[in-house]
């Protein structure tokens, strides 16, 4: 008679790792990825905006070839000088700006930017119904310190040189006084140069404040036109290359008449226009 074979049982230990596997550490490493991302914007939030443009200069531009202001690759928030090539870019940037102004609707036809063979030209035009200083005098009104200071803070970041010109229209002034077209389009300029110089403009990026009059009218078949009476900026780009003549500012048209430096307006208010 035959022995009955011996029962082998088998018993196998479940595997505690064999359900989940390694996803959580996965979802864990998402997770601290996103507090991460959290934490960096957070502290981006509380810096300046020179840092910020530097950021985010970065990420639009990891090569460092771009010449935005903020992603120059010799670091955060270092400036670089703006050549011809890049005055466009700025001008871009500036409008971007002046875009966020509170009545930005109210003078944005007032407002004319353009590249030119002296750099950027900003042009702050008055117009029958809107004007940046009080009439017939070098005091800026609320829209004009607004803009001036947009400028100034955006401008201020830059190396560049800058010069400032005032102009008027050919109305008269009254006969009475000593104070006149020529005196009150130096004084604007002036004026103008003080309020950026407070607001960001470096104390040396100002070369020349010109006070040209009625002597570069804006629209020559319409001497009386408001828009002849205006404040130019001008961002004078950097010699590169073979560009010393493009460069340089064009001279004064009436170097006899010109008003070269800068100039106080005088203790008396000045007589308006008629």
């Amino acid at each position: 008679m035959d022995k009955p074979r011996p029962i082998i049982i088998f018993k196998k230990k479940p595997s505690h790792g064999g359900h989940h596997g390694g996803a959580w550490k996965v979802a864990y490493a998402d997770f601290v990825t996103a507090m991460m991302a959290l934490f960096i914007v957070l502290w981006l939030l509380n810096t300046s905006k020179q840092v910020q443009e530097a950021v985010g200069g970065y990420f639009r531009d990891p090569n460092g070839s771009s010449r935005k202001i903020g992603s120059n690759t010799l670091g955060a928030g270092e400036n670089f000088l703006l050549t011809k090539d890049d005055m466009p870019k700025l001008k871009d940037q500036l409008q971007r700006a002046i875009r966020q102004m509170n009545d930005f609707d109210k003078i944005k036809n007032q407002i004319e930017i353009t590249v030119t063979s002296e750099g950027l030209r900003i042009e702050l035009l008055e117009s029958a119904s809107g004007t940046f200083f009080k009439s017939g005098s070098p005091q800026l009104n609320a829209d004009g310190r607004e803009l001036l200071i947009t400028l100034a803070v955006e401008l201020g970041k830059l190396p560049n040189k800058i010069s400032i010109e005032g102009h008027t229209d050919s109305k008269p002034y009254a006969t009475s006084g000593n104070y006149g077209n020529w005196e009150l389009s130096a004084d604007r300029a002036n004026a103008a140069r003080r309020l950026m110089q407070a607001n960001g403009l470096g104390s040396g990026q100002v070369t020349q404040v010109r006070g040209f009059a009625d002597q570069r009218l804006r629209k020559l078949d319409n001497p009386l036109d408001a828009s002849n009476r205006r404040v130019s900026l001008i961002v004078q780009y950097v010699v590169e290359n073979n560009d010393e003549q493009d460069a340089k500012p064009t001279a004064p048209l009436n170097d006899k008449k010109s008003e070269q430096k800068n100039l106080t307006p005088p203790t008396n208010s000045p007589a308006k226009k008629e």
